[in-house]
């Protein structure tokens, strides 16, 4: 037994890990000669980080040092291996990087995964941001072993594993920094998808077809062939299987959409393809270039706050920042893709970067034409820019809300859901055009969904008249309406506000006529019902805007939004707001309202006044999708009600 073998400790692969695994292996990739891509990824990004690092620790690797993958065959004992001399690992970062899945919302993510019932790509598409491309080994290899030595010390590590319960973890030797991943291969098995992977051509072939673009050259030995072709026996020659022409530097003329597509895998980790991707070039004063993808669906952590965000940052195609978060402003963050600038300084710091007047001037100039190319996608190709929408909509909408200096070229990009006919998204331009005569305010109403919106008692007057009331269905767009204020010189009014007035100057004439007229009519009614819930209205009226219900509750201009009430305290459980009274109005028209005037007339004193007045807060509050302030109450009044009822 080797001192190796001894040394090895026994670790069980955590259950998200496991699970995660299960699907890597078993239903993950149709196509099994990805899991070279995902290894060789993975030691490309070795090398990125040895690099990188060495700018700030120079004894970590020689300047004229090459920085090489290598692939390795063993076609009688069946192994493949694939080394490099990067990084490297220490004995923690093996258990923590190849044994856990340390991502927020990882379960989240599984139980979504298991109640969607997806399989294959589809999968592939969601679980591929997890960066769980390295366990696609054990999709073509019965046990995968690696030895690695992390840059500055002296010990190296073994960790091997069958991809069942558990890895084994323990020291080894290596001479020199860096990793080596060995897969001991599955017999062929062509029905399954398992090709001969000690057969060097077919390495060739799966490097140019997904990794050429990879900027270290991959070596491999094969058999030396002769002037006529034949094979030399025992005679092995070094080729290097990938062009290492980054994708970027090239004209678009001579790149492949698969190389592009390749090229986005290895960036984002999303092994679907992107919707969409901008390709820019800037010369002057600041020289750069950069390929920008828009993924096809949104990352499982785009509104995660530790969310590592930012463009690849390379100096003259050297890496010099995996997430440059200068780069792009936050609401950007969906973007992925590589910016190569030609005159900064190759050992510039993070923290100088987040200043440098070159990063902000590319900031602002990459901003500009990711809007440009939204506007013109919006305007050529509506299919392409609602499928944008649906998964980054929500993004935008935080631009407007912070970022003044970009909110104009913004809004115009706004879609919302709306009141009218089909149920389209519209714009905000669209809306305007199709204003009534005379219509001066741009009207919308927020909730947790359509349903509720299309349900609540402030609608009645807005459908009857026939005006048309955008929906505000996302958290954000309460903190995106004050921001925007208005369109067009047309303001932006909740229809939840108690001012609101509709129709012609002479409609709305007539109704304050006949509000005025019945307020007075039912004046003590208000005021015994304004006294019997002063704990949690601060003021009971009449109202012209009710058409079907008999109650409902309104803010006053300027006022929080109960719907931007209840999101705050949903998001935050600690966060303390102030008590607050809203004013409930009443439909003078309704039956309801009638008859508990007319027992009021009868007897002012009557108990159940006490319980109606709280049913109808207690309606007007469920129908905006509040929480009642005492349920038991509610349901023990309804029950009672519906008793007498029957």
């Amino acid at each position: 037994m080797s001192q190796a073998t001894m040394d090895a400790n026994t670790h069980a692969f955590k259950a998200e890990t496991r699970q995660l695994l299960d699907i890597v292996i078993h239903s993950l990739y149709s196509n099994k000669e990805i899991f070279l891509r995902e290894l060789i990824s993975n030691a490309s990004d070795a090398l990125d980080r040895l690099r990188f690092e060495a700018l700030t620790t120079s004894d970590l690797c020689d300047s004229g040092e090459i920085l090489e993958i290598r692939l390795e065959v063993d076609p009688a004992a069946r192994t493949l291996s694939i080394s490099d001399n990067g990084i490297g690992m220490s004995r923690d970062e093996v258990v923590e990087n190849l044994g856990t899945i340390a991502k927020s919302g990882t379960r989240d993510v599984l139980r979504r995964l298991e109640a969607s019932g997806q399989t294959g790509e589809s999968l592939a598409q969601l679980i591929g941001q997890f960066g769980v491309g390295f366990y696609s080994a054990f999709m073509v290899a019965d046990k995968v072993t690696v030895v690695t030595r992390r840059a500055g010390e002296q010990k190296a590590t073994r960790w091997e594993s069958t991809g069942g319960e558990s890895f084994e973890v323990g020291e080894d030797h290596r001479f020199f920094r860096g990793t080596t991943v060995t897969l001991h291969l599955k017999p062929v098995d062509a029905d399954d998808g398992v090709e001969d992977y000690t057969d060097v051509a077919m390495l060739e072939r799966i490097v140019k077809r997904h990794s050429d673009f990879i900027p270290y050259p991959i070596r491999a030995r094969r058999p030396r062939v002769d002037a006529a072709g034949r094979k030399e026996p025992g005679a092995l020659e070094e080729v290097t299987l990938n062009s290492m022409r980054p994708v970027w530097t090239r004209p678009d003329s001579e790149v492949k959409e698969e190389e592009y597509t390749e090229l986005y895998h290895h960036i984002s980790h999303d092994w679907g393809e992107p919707l969409d991707r901008i390709s820019l070039r800037a010369e002057g004063r600041v020289e750069y270039q950069a390929l920008l993808f828009i993924p096809a669906k949104a990352p499982f952590d785009l509104f995660f706050r530790e969310q590592r965000v930012g463009l690849q940052l390379y100096v003259r195609r050297v890496l010099i920042l995996d997430r440059c978060e200068a780069l792009l402003p936050g609401w950007l963050r969906f973007l992925r893709g590589v910016v190569d600038a030609s005159d900064l300084e190759l050992n510039v710091s993070r923290e100088l970067l987040q200043h440098d007047r070159r990063i902000l001037q590319m900031r602002r100039w990459l901003t500009r034409k990711v809007l440009d190319h939204l506007h013109e996608t919006k305007r050529k190709d509506e299919a392409k820019y609602q499928r944008f929408w649906a998964e980054f909509g929500r993004v935008l909408k935080e631009g407007v809300a912070s970022d003044g200096e970009s909110r104009d070229r913004l809004v115009p990009l706004l879609l919302f859901p709306s009141s009218r006919d089909g149920g389209a998204l519209t714009d905000l331009a669209g809306y305007v055009s199709r204003m009534k005569e005379g219509q001066g305010e741009i009207y919308y109403l927020a909730g947790d969904n359509r349903g509720v919106i299309e349900s609540s008692p402030h609608l009645e007057a807005f459908t009857e008249q026939g005006y048309e009331v955008l929906y505000l269905l996302d958290p954000v767009d309460e903190l995106m309406v004050p921001s925007l204020g208005e369109f067009e010189g047309k303001r932006l009014r909740s229809a939840a506000e108690g001012v609101v007035e509709l129709g012609s100057e002479e409609e709305r004439k007539t109704a304050r006529e006949e509000l005025e007229r019945k307020s007075g009519e039912y004046r003590d009614l208000l005021a015994s019902l304004e006294g019997r819930l002063e704990a949690w209205v601060r003021q009971v009226r009449l109202s012209t805007r009710l058409k079907a219900s008999p109650a409902r509750l309104v803010t006053e201009e300027g006022e929080m939004s109960p719907h931007l009430e209840r999101l705050l305290r949903h998001t935050d459980a600690g966060l303390e707001l102030p008590a607050r009274k809203r004013v409930l109005e009443l439909n003078p028209a309704h039956e309801v309202v009638t008859k508990l005037q007319a027992r009021y007339a009868e007897d002012r004193r009557d108990p159940r006044l006490d319980d109606y007045a709280y049913l109808l807060l207690g309606y007007a509050l469920l129908a905006e999708g509040s929480e009642l302030p005492d349920p038991a109450r509610f349901n023990r009044l309804l029950v009672d009600l519906m008793s007498r009822g029957l």
